[in-house]
């Protein structure tokens, strides 16, 4: 019996029946065309179906992302309502999803698709964004004052900063070969060596980036643990990247209290990683200096493509630093790098410093107290190969 004998229902005495059940170039050029999702589901017609999905899977390496801003009318955040309903049409299979909206994410209703509106979930934050990405997919999401963006659709598109709320955006990233992303959430009772061990943050020769989140920092002991952090960390030869944010709810904090502070991020190891940053100081306050200091990444010579770019900075910077001009980084940013997509935050503190390596040398500076910054904006790209 054919391999293919359980698909002649759908087609039967038909040319298409047979093209469609026998010819694998074929089927495997018709599932190109087909999201994720739906792929998925298709793959269970049959066995030849199923391994020309596997192979279109193993294609789908570029990352994504969906974006969204302003304020519905519903009390759901906007990036809750665009997210359920995008997230059916990409054209990859996530393994990890960096999520980041502003502080309103928090107050708002869950994620629910258009045909379940009736029906409103109660579940956190956390339960509703693993419910819309694969099992075994990783979703970290922290909440912050303000959001950098650039919106869904193209590379190319301008980013915006959203300093004052009202945006988010989910970046999922496929599994691919010669990177490995791994999430990391720790706090007071569970930081430990080992723990940073385990996570892949020290003793790690492949590690090459850390984007690194901290939360409920102004709590007591907060200094300290950030501090605690960071020393281990600064003694690697990775970047060093991200900021002090609100909160993070994903994935769930089932080891310490709610209102406690803590720490979030992404360990970026492999031979096909790489990334640099420069530090807009707090000096940098016209469109043309803040140009210049990110035109300094171009030494780095950083592939184009499957880079992304992430911009930190202070809440106290954006329109009010430059004589109320608007989305003065941002667009600086998209004019040195018209086809690299940026994201980012407004946070209340700053992680990162200028590390560009080039050739045979490498400009760094990692102390510990060198790493934490007020009134800046930490400008950095990521290549994940």
């Amino acid at each position: 019996m054919s391999e293919n004998s359980d698909f002649v229902d759908f087609f039967p005495d038909s040319k298409a029946e047979y093209v469609l059940s026998n010819v694998a170039e074929v089927v495997e050029r018709i599932l190109t065309f087909i999201p994720t999702k739906s792929l998925l589901q298709l793959a269970s017609v049959c066995r030849l179906w199923r391994n020309c999905a596997r192979r279109v899977l193993r294609t789908q390496q570029e990352l994504t992302w969906v974006s969204a801003s302003g304020h519905p009318s519903t009390e759901s955040h906007a990036l809750n309502i665009i997210l359920a309903e995008e997230v059916e049409k990409v054209y990859l299979l996530p393994k990890t999803v960096l999520v980041m909206a502003d502080s309103e994410i928090l107050n708002g209703g869950a994620f629910c698709y258009k045909q379940n509106k009736a029906k409103k979930s109660r579940n956190s934050l956390d339960a509703e964004l693993n419910e819309l990405f694969p099992r075994g997919c990783d979703v970290m999401g922290v909440a912050t004052p303000g959001i950098v963006l650039t919106p869904s659709g193209s590379c190319g598109n301008p980013p915006q900063e959203y300093q004052d709320g009202g945006a988010g955006f989910a970046i999922m990233l496929p599994a691919i070969e010669g990177v490995q992303i791994q999430p990391f959430h720790f706090c007071k009772r569970t930081i430990s060596p080992t723990a940073l061990k385990e996570a892949g943050l020290v003793d790690n020769p492949e590690l090459r980036v850390i984007l690194i989140f901290f939360y409920e920092a102004y709590k007591p002991g907060g200094a300290r643990f950030l501090n605690q952090i960071l020393e281990p960390l600064s003694k690697t030869k990775a970047l060093i990247a991200g900021g002090l944010v609100e909160n993070a709810f994903a994935p769930s904090r089932y080891c310490c209290s709610q209102g406690s502070y803590g720490v979030i991020g992404l360990a970026l190891s492999g031979p096909k990683v790489q990334g640099a940053s420069v530090l807009l100081e707090e000096d940098v306050i016209s469109a043309k200096a803040a140009e210049a200091t990110i035109r300094r990444l171009k030494a780095a010579k950083i592939p184009e493509k499957n880079t992304l770019g992430f911009m930190f900075a202070c809440v106290g910077r954006g329109q009010n630093y430059y004589n109320n001009q608007s989305n003065v980084e941002a667009d600086a940013f998209h004019k040195v790098f018209p086809n690299t997509p940026l994201f980012g935050l407004f946070g209340n503190g700053e992680i990162g410093c200028d590390r560009i390596i080039k050739d045979d040398y490498t400009l760094c500076d990692t102390d510990t107290d060198n790493l934490q910054h007020e009134y800046t904006t930490v400008m950095t790209l990521v290549h994940l190969g």
